[in-house]
């Protein structure tokens, strides 16, 4: 009885550990548009510049079992663009011959799906979208 019980228990409180990383999981912010800033740079314009963009951010519903099987379904879906267009802008200071200007991505509309390697970054861990390759950001 003993035993049974101390099992039971177990199971329990495991349990509750799962409802509860469960319930955390759920709270983080579902993906959606954000506001951010990221920084522009291109080889041959001696600074960074930062503008505000929108970009879609947020939690996505991942599957990924422990025990992989050949009829397992794995998915690791993304936060990324469903609609989007690129803007463009003039870097200031470019040394003759560098064309000044770069475009950069401005989310419309968001999903999770599978990551783009063509309009999204699907590394696992980035450089953070206001960092600059050069230490000198721009600013007016």
């Amino acid at each position: 009885l003993y035993l049974i019980s101390t099992l039971l228990l177990f199971s329990c409180h495991r349990l509750s550990v799962f409802v509860s990383f469960c319930e955390a999981a759920f709270q983080l912010p579902f993906c959606q548009l954000v506001n951010q800033t990221v920084s522009l740079e291109k080889e041959g314009c001696p600074r960074c510049h930062p503008v505000e963009t929108t970009i879609c951010s947020g939690h996505c519903i991942t599957k990924d079992p422990v025990i992989k099987t050949l009829f397992s379904k794995v998915y690791q879906h993304v936060c990324t663009y469903r609609d989007f267009y690129h803007k463009t802008f003039e870097l200031p200071d470019c040394l003759p011959g560098v064309d000044p200007t770069v475009t950069y991505p401005v989310a419309l509309s968001c999903h999770c799906g599978g990551c783009a390697m063509d309009t999204s970054d699907c590394t696992f861990e980035s450089m953070q979208p206001n960092s600059c390759m050069k230490d000198e950001p721009f600013y007016y």
